[in-house]
């Protein structure tokens, strides 16, 4: 049971998988000293786009693969989710690293991206989909 659980979850959220190992593995890594680092509040930036972006891709995936949208699930699984799993990685950044530090700041961008993102798969990602016969292409159930 676990383990047709995890083959669904894995065919239907390739992408989100994908993006969300990256978010990790950028979460933990020592990042090089570049000129980029000089622009005041780039990686606020960086989280909001991380995680707006990671919604993004989230919603469409949940979008393509279900007939009917599932606010308990959307909302669970595409916004609070998300918002706790950044705030879990600000902490462990903050336990784990030496070289990174747990940031309120940086978990409010984060939770914006989160909810920027739900906002533009609703009104933008949703419709279009729609538009152009995409929703319920290649739905699961």
């Amino acid at each position: 049971m676990m383990i047709e659980r995890i083959d669904r979850i894995l065919k239907r959220y390739p992408l989100s998988i994908i993006i969300l190992a990256a978010i990790i593995y950028l979460s933990f890594f020592k990042p090089p000293k570049t000129t980029l680092s000089e622009i005041k509040n780039i990686d606020k930036v960086a989280h909001l786009l991380m995680y707006g972006g990671f919604c993004v891709v989230l919603w469409f995936e949940y979008f393509l693969t279900h007939l009917r949208v599932s606010v308990k699930n959307i909302f669970w699984g595409a916004i609070i989710g998300p918002i706790v799993f950044s705030g879990a990685i600000e902490l462990l950044q903050e336990i784990l690293t030496r070289y990174r530090g747990g940031d309120w700041i940086d978990f409010l961008f984060n939770s914006l991206g989160v909810i920027g993102a739900a906002l533009f798969s609703i009104y933008v990602t949703k419709p279009l989909m729609i538009k152009y016969n995409i929703w319920h292409k290649n739905s699961v159930e």
